[in-house]
């Protein structure tokens, strides 16, 4: 006889006569009509949109500033269900200057965006019906002109810039790619389909990679280098730490072990004979890939025929350094890897100068890392490392002086005289310290007392607790970074932020701990570095300077301003930025538009799920959230489809020049922008066809005609504009 563990397809009945009892066992699959695989599956093919994660309102929180495009900055209280005598619909109750109150319908959210500029409390709210708003966007909008012309005239010079379009043979990329011991996620193979796709184009690619640690950023890379060397180029690889170079040269070697690439390193683990022998071949051409710090960056590096520069955690390096990457650059395809891009860089790719991709989907298996800020003492730390060890895991210590680590150590041994302790720090000859790595990574240590030497790459599965003292001295991407060096398995993983006093705390510091703590989900390097944004400021785009008019109307919105300048610009037309963005299209079915709570409970649920519809602009993505929330929650209410029906509507309507479209059950109104698309002619002979359709004034459609149902009348006005032809 034997026990095995399996999935079990279909349910079934257990009845026990004796004792009067019956079972029904239901699976799964019965219930959803899915496998758990094929659902798994559905989710990963979701590739995460840039825009969508930038936008997102998920983690507004009641009290966080956001920007109506029209009404300019107020507070967010909540969500608030008010009936206007159609029944109840959900509105967003926003408080501005004066305690102002301006409810917006869920179905308007695409005119909301989060505030990302300065922190909650600085926010400058705005007076409702006040030109302050109005003159902030004027100025914003001559600013904008300005720098989309600045933009334009770089674009210009990149695009006239001859780089080098990589050619190799897609059997043997293909054998490479099955090399790659995990399944990609959906990000993930995005992310590589756009890099290649830059490789293989002859301009020079300047694309950033976001992505969480732990979440196959080295493999984009990988994939990057693969293509280059079997292109005839040379491949640059350049980490900010020694020890992060030392694991990139492991895993090319393991990668590469088949293929007759040579790899070669530039640090301080090599010999000066290594070094020099380096040297000599990457000038004669006979070293493929050469993984360095900064090292590479120096004088006597000359390259015979550099094609692919990878730079990972470009925020580690200096001025000086980035320089000198300009220099390598000029036409070479540089790939910039980076869990939490400083402002400047995420303000370029959002900005459009450089391509940005993200990788938002975690690894499967993979656990959120549990963050908690504590009052540093004894018993915490005896807690948190001890309840590590029982579980057979290695703790991280990190205790960033150097002139005092001994002394923590002989605390350490005291507190915990169970632990086996090792020391790591910058400061250790480069064999000792190779030497202490390899043991901790062979779990003959199982607490590594350590500085910031660990900061980057460091690949410890069973290492899944962290503690960092005096995270307030830290930065926010870098205790991310830290954070990040646990949790790389489908074990829980914690990370304790030690700090002398949490009441003492600086504002600054008191934020950059609050953000690391809210932010605990997978993938929020993204939003981190947009909490970094408000933080410290954006900076300029071209310019050195913290841009005033950015912080008047919030990241956001000068960012759709810009883009809109670049696109005019681009078109040869003079941007007109004040009206477009208030000509969205507005529509109203005089029926609740709204997800019940009854049907999704969660108020940030809901919010996200809503601002999600609300920004869609095609209408496979509204078919998509539908196939999405139906699977997550069942079969929609009456006043979800109409919710769904609002917004297909406005797809529909707005290359028509559609601004708004009121349908009430007797009566229906489409009014259309002054410079409306829609061939004049086409109105007219609907005018004459239709007894119940009439002109009202130049740029009005009136309906009487008496349709009930919400849905019905949103039917009725789809083939209504669909038999306008645009």
């Amino acid at each position: 006889m034997a026990i095995t563990a399996a999935p079990l397809a279909e349910g079934f009945f257990w009845h026990e006569p004796a004792a009067g009892i019956g079972l029904q066992f239901v699976t799964e699959t019965e219930l959803f009509a899915t496998t758990p695989q094929a659902r798994r599956r559905r989710k990963q093919e979701q590739v995460s949109s840039v825009d969508a994660l930038i936008k997102d309102l998920s983690e507004l929180k009641v009290g966080d500033p956001v920007v109506h495009i029209n009404h300019g900055i107020g507070r967010y209280q909540g969500l608030v269900n008010i009936d206007l005598g159609e029944g109840a619909s959900e509105f967003l109750h926003l408080e501005y200057a004066d305690k102002a109150t301006l409810y917006v319908p869920v179905a308007q959210l695409h005119l909301i965006s989060r505030y990302t500029g300065v922190s909650a409390e600085e926010a400058p709210l705005h007076k409702l019906g006040s030109a302050q708003w109005d003159k902030a966007r004027r100025k914003a909008a001559e600013q904008v002109r300005d720098t989309a012309a600045e933009l334009l005239n770089l674009y210009a010079r990149r695009a006239a810039r001859e780089g080098f379009a990589h050619r190799f043979s897609p059997h043997d990329y293909e054998a490479f790619a099955t090399s790659f011991g995990f399944e990609e996620t959906a990000d993930q193979r995005a992310a590589i389909h756009a890099v290649i796709q830059d490789m293989i184009s002859p301009r020079p690619m300047d694309r950033l990679v976001c992505g969480d640690v732990g979440f196959g950023k080295t493999e984009v890379a990988l994939r990057a280098a693969f293509v280059a060397v079997h292109g005839g180029k040379q491949v640059a690889i350049l980490a900010p730490t020694t020890l992060l170079a030392e694991q990139h040269f492991n895993t090319l070697g393991d990668r590469f072990g088949k293929w007759p690439v040579k790899i070669a390193e530039l640090s301080r683990f090599r010999s000066p004979k290594e070094v020099k022998t380096a040297l000599e071949g990457i000038a004669d051409g006979s070293v493929d890939i050469v993984v360095g710090t900064h090292k590479l960056l120096s004088s006597d590096v000359k390259f015979a025929r550099l094609g692919l520069l990878v730079i990972d955690e470009e925020h580690r390096f200096g001025v000086r350094h980035k320089e000198a990457m300009k220099a390598l650059r000029a036409e070479v395809d540089v790939l910039t890897l980076t869990a939490t891009p400083i402002p400047r860089t995420l303000g370029m790719a959002l900005e459009g100068l450089r391509d940005l991709s993200v990788i938002a989907t975690a690894p499967q298996r993979r656990l959120a890392i549990k963050t908690f800020l504590r009052a540093e003492g004894n018993s915490v730390i005896r807690e948190a490392v001890l309840r590590e060890l029982k579980r057979g895991g290695q703790v991280y210590f990190l205790h960033n002086e150097v002139e005092t680590i001994e002394n923590r150590r002989q605390r350490l041994a005291e507190l915990l005289p169970e632990a086996r302790i090792a020391v790591a720090h910058g400061q250790m000859p480069e064999r000792e310290l190779e030497h202490v790595m390899r043991d901790f990574v062979a779990q003959r240590h199982n607490v590594l007392l350590c500085s910031t030497i660990i900061e980057t790459g460091i690949d410890v599965p069973s290492a899944n607790t962290i503690v960092i003292s005096r995270a307030d001295k830290f930065g926010l991407a870098q205790l991310h970074q830290l954070r990040g060096r646990v949790g790389r398995s489908h074990h829980q993983a914690y990370a304790y932020l030690m700090v002398p006093d949490i009441q003492g705390l600086t504002k600054q510091a008191a934020l950059r701990l609050q953000a690391i703590q809210d932010m605990e989900e997978l993938g929020s390097g993204f939003y981190l570095a947009m909490h970094d944004l408000e933080i410290r400021g954006a900076g300029e785009v071209l310019g050195e300077n913290q841009s005033g008019n950015m912080m008047e109307v919030g990241f956001q919105l000068y960012n759709d301003m810009l883009s809109e300048a670049v696109r005019s610009l681009k078109a040869g037309r003079e941007p007109d930025l004040l009206s477009p963005l208030s000509a969205t299209t507005e529509i109203n079915l005089h029926s609740p538009a709204l997800l019940p709570d009854a049907y999704c409970g969660d108020v940030h649920t809901r919010l996200n799920l809503y601002k999600r519809l609300a920004m869609a602009d095609k209408a496979e993505q509204i078919d998509t959230l539908l196939e999405e929330i139906t699977d997550r929650f069942g079969r929609l209410p009456a006043q979800g489809q109409t919710l769904f029906d609002t917004h297909r509507l406005r797809v529909l309507a707005r290359p028509y020049g559609v601004l708004k479209i009121d349908a009430s059950p007797k009566l229906m109104n489409v009014s259309f922008r002054a410079k409306s698309p829609v061939d004049p002619r086409r109105i007219i002979e609907l005018v004459q066809k239709n007894r119940a359709i009439k002109l009202a004034g130049n740029d009005k459609l009136r309906i009487e005609r008496e349709i009930a149902s919400a849905a019905d009348r949103a039917h009725f006005l789809r083939d209504l504009l669909r038999s306008l032809g645009q």
